[in-house]
């Protein structure tokens, strides 16, 4: 008989993998549901996007193997972005790393920097990626709480009086996912400080810059932060382009050629069409985060409604993809909750325990849903 890998003990398939399925099972029996759960943009990319990728397809290079680093014009174009949103100056040549998503990009992180043992700190509630590749590459996971009351950012204080010695990497992801917390410059360095003084790699996940914020914030913009930090951003969310995978890894020639040595062994280069798209993306004025915005304030304003009716608090400062809710006191199982509100309602929303122990409490709504389906949900919510 054969047998699995012991690591695969350690992981449970993604949530979203499994209750989506539970969800697309009810859509086919012909139930209404209205999924607010999910952060998969439904909106298209620019116009300017789709032309690039549709001409470049006769280019003389557009079906052969790429460049395991990409070609040169999207990192030259990556650059760019960040010296002209961040303030801060990456070398195209050797300090960027186009990724087919950022989610991949964790995992050719893990694989470069940790070794069976080596400590890991996670945020919970966090993205349940850091969690899982670390279990996969057989580190040890530490949690560091957050909490509402320090508006979801890391006790540095509290996280320095433990043992240190064995963490290699920290993962931090601001604006944050799933409460939409921002961090300030001040704070960034905090996180820089901490990470040379222990001799830690940091990372920030940084996608939803974009998204209903105006203080566009790096790990990078710290001075010498290229030491100890590197980030990873995306064009999935800001750019409505979550299905091509197009991601980017930035910092030190030195940690980004050890990501190179794991990359060049795990696929054989992006697609030609994607690298030219994601240049006519990252080239987009700002115009066009100003008009994506305007969508996403509407929908925003609308399923506030919906966590006043469901007596939920949440921040309206918050940034990002989601609305972060707090359940009534009386709630005390989230997931239960959300099995409600699908089951006698019709609409999926995430519980916040997906996120980790300190996600209790709260629902996630997704913003990526066509205005229509929110205010359908509000009539339900409201018979």
């Amino acid at each position: 008989m054969i047998k699995h890998a012991k690591r695969l003990d350690s992981v449970e398939e993604y949530y979203f993998s499994k209750k989506l399925r539970e969800v697309s099972k009810m859509i086919a029996l012909g139930e209404p549901v209205i999924n607010m759960g999910v952060g998969s943009p439904d909106l298209y990319p620019s116009e300017k996007v789709i032309d690039e990728i549709n001409s470049s397809l006769s280019d003389q290079v557009a079906h052969k193997y790429q460049s395991y680093q990409g070609i040169y014009e999207l990192r030259k174009s990556i650059s760019n972005f960040y010296k002209k949103y961040f303030n801060v100056e990456v070398n195209p040549e050797n300090e960027v790393l186009p990724l087919m998503g950022s989610k991949e990009g964790i995992m050719h992180v893990s694989l470069a920097f940790l070794n069976p043992g080596d400590e890991v700190l996670i945020p919970n509630p966090g993205y349940p990626t850091y969690l899982a590749v670390t279990k996969l590459v057989e580190a040890k996971p530490r949690f560091y709480n957050l909490s509402q009351e320090n508006n979801w950012f890391p006790d540095i204080e509290e996280l320095e009086k433990s043992d240190l010695s064995k963490v290699r990497i920290m993962w931090i992801n601001y604006p944050h996912m799933p409460t939409g917390a921002s961090a300030s410059f001040k704070q960034f360095e905090q996180l820089i400080n901490f990470a040379k003084k222990n001799n830690i790699l940091i990372i920030n996940d940084n996608p939803y810059s974009f998204i209903l914020n105006d203080n566009h914030t790096s790990l990078l913009s710290v001075d010498n932060s290229k030491e100890v930090a590197m980030e990873l951003n995306s064009l999935s969310k800001s750019f409505n382009m979550s299905g091509w995978r197009v991601g980017m890894l930035l910092g030190s020639l030195e940690n980004v050629s050890r990501v190179l040595k794991v990359k060049s062994n795990m696929d054989s280069g992006m697609f030609y069409g994607v690298q030219k798209g994601a240049i006519a993306a990252l080239n987009l004025d700002k115009s066009w985060f100003e008009k994506l915005n305007i969508i996403y304030t509407k929908r925003r304003e609308l399923i506030w409604k919906i966590a006043d009716i469901l007596n939920c608090t949440y921040d309206k400062n918050s940034k990002g993809l989601f609305v972060w809710a707090k359940l009534p006191d009386e709630i005390k199982d989230s997931e239960k909750f959300i099995d409600y509100l699908l089951n006698e309602k019709k609409i999926f929303v995430a519980p916040g325990t997906i996120f980790g122990s300190e996600g209790e409490g709260y629902i996630r709504f997704s913003l990526c849903i066509d205005e229509n389906n929110i205010i359908e949900a509000l009539k339900r919510l409201e018979k």
